[in-house]
């Protein structure tokens, strides 16, 4: 591997700050050593990105969109070499790591759709001319990429702002640089200028050093947590955007269902990537009395069949480990913590490193409900609460700080047009599991999980603010318009 692993103005360098390594959760091997961008490198990143935005943001649409598409084709070209680094980095299986690629590659025509219909340019007669709406980059963006899916997430907000003419300074996790690393070379060799997309690599300082510059906009996905932190960061900064697609203590409420199928969609929605997906179910809603015991019993045998293995596994896993072993021993201590009956515990797999985990399923206490257990636990956990009634699996639902997503598996269409009037959630699925979404929709949540400005297609709204003008040809007289004026 080069030793040059940060991109500024066009030029691939050697960073100056403390060196920093990620790690095959699997193996447990160093997939990439580098030094970190340091503060100062941080900040010429951002000036050169501020040098670049003039002219890239004159640079017409149909020429911006060309280069994406160009860039579309580089990671066709190049989709098994980031699919591995996907796989590589975070232990996830092959198919996911193909299917995030192909997410990346299909978030190029989707973001053209999107800055036509959200952030293009309207005009409208009047009696003095014409109104027009256009829309006008924000500026340098700052984006900071996630673990979970480091291609897809980032992406998403790397293409609608590059789409916009705003230029970039992109640090990806410190867990999965190397595939930031391809993103990068992939848009250098799709012809985007020198410096209108610029690299810093580096773990929680040079973050800070990056949210501390002079930028136009923070575009982040990732834990409340972190998102708490910007807010206070930009508490003083209002001219700063800050797009926060954040995490969620999720509900499905399974009421009537075959359990066989109810515990595919559950499975589905809780334990798919690990858990770590921030639209996957936490909390499992079900009814009192035999229909919801069936369910449960359903969900603990499909869980027991799960495959968790490898990447590279002869036998394709349903999932991998979680990020690292530190992840894997917090969750182990979350879940301990825990107060109910555990069904299924959160147990270690065979022959395998501590980062790989076993579904856990826990029926809580309901003399415990509201004792702080309202947060996010990145795991495949699922914490299972029963009522006696649909009106308690709907407060019970909406007992939460967070607002991403939730799910309903009903046949009773009453019931779901109930249900999606009164959930308070970003993403409300019926008979789908939550974790089902797509780029040609909004992705966001309300409370603490995010800041009310979705992603996926709606992120075209944030990379551009809208300009409203009223024009004519030339001067005239305001004949009719003013009045209290003496001849």
């Amino acid at each position: 591997m080069s030793a040059a692993q940060i991109l500024i103005g066009g030029k691939w360098r050697t960073g100056t700050g403390e060196r920093f390594v990620s790690h095959n959760p699997v193996t447990c091997a160093p997939v990439f050593e580098a030094e970190s961008a340091a503060p100062d490198e941080v900040a010429e990143a951002v000036a050169i990105a501020r040098k670049a935005l003039e002219s890239w943001a004159d640079v017409d649409l149909a020429t911006r969109i060309a280069i994406l598409r160009a860039y579309r084709q580089e990671l066709e070209r190049r989709a098994d070499e980031i699919a591995r680094a996907i796989a590589d980095e975070t232990g996830k299986p092959m198919w996911e790591c193909r299917a995030e690629v192909g997410s990346m590659m299909g978030k190029v025509e989707i973001s053209i759709r999107a800055v036509s219909e959200r952030a293009g340019e309207r005009e409208t007669a009047t009696a003095f001319g014409r109104a027009v709406l256009r829309h006008r980059p924000h500026g340098v963006m700052a984006v900071l990429g996630p673990f979970n899916f480091p291609g897809h997430l980032p992406n998403g907000h790397i293409v609608p702002a590059l789409l916009a003419g705003d230029t970039v300074v992109f640090k990806p996790s410190e867990e999965t640089p190397s595939v930031g690393r391809l993103m990068a070379e992939a848009l250098q060799a799709a012809g985007v200028p020198d410096g209108v997309f610029n690299l810093v690599q580096g773990g929680r300082a040079t973050g800070q050093a990056l949210i501390a510059q002079e930028i136009d906009g923070l575009l982040f996905t990732g834990s409340a947590a972190a998102g708490d932190y910007f807010r206070r960061a930009f508490i003083d900064r209002p001219e700063v955007i800050l797009a926060l697609e954040l995490g969620g203590n999720n509900p499905l409420v399974v009421w009537d269902a075959d359990p066989e199928i109810a515990a595919q969609h559950i499975v589905q929605s809780g334990f798919v990537t690990t858990g770590q997906r921030c639209s996957c179910a936490r909390r499992l809603i079900l009814p009192e009395g035999k229909a919801g015991s069936d369910i449960i019993a359903a969900v603990e045998a499909l869980a027991g069949r799960l495959v968790i293995g490898a990447p590279y596994d002869p036998i394709e896993p349903y999932m991998g480990p979680l990020i690292s072993d530190r992840a894997a021993e917090a969750a182990r201590q979350r879940f301990s913590a825990l107060r109910g009956k555990v069904i299924r515990p959160l147990g270690d797999v065979a022959d395998r490193p501590r980062a790989f985990v076993s579904p856990g399923l826990i029926e809580m206490d309901v003399a415990t409900w509201g004792e702080g257990e309202d947060e996010e636990i990145f795991a495949p956990i699922l914490q299972i609460y029963r009522v006696k009634d649909f009106d308690l699996a709907l407060r019970r639902a909406n007992a939460t700080r967070y607002g991403l997503s939730a799910g309903l598996i009903s046949s009773d269409p009453g019931l779901w047009t109930w249900f999606q009037k009164k959930i308070r959630a970003g993403v409300v699925n019926w008979n789908r599991p939550t974790t089902g979404a797509a780029g040609d929709m909004p992705f966001g949540g309300l409370g603490r999980s995010g800041n009310h400005r979705p992603s996926a297609y709606y992120a075209a709204d944030y990379c551009a603010y809208p300009m409203a003008s009223f024009e004519a040809a030339t001067p005239v007289a305001l004949t009719g318009e003013m009045k209290g004026v003496r001849p």
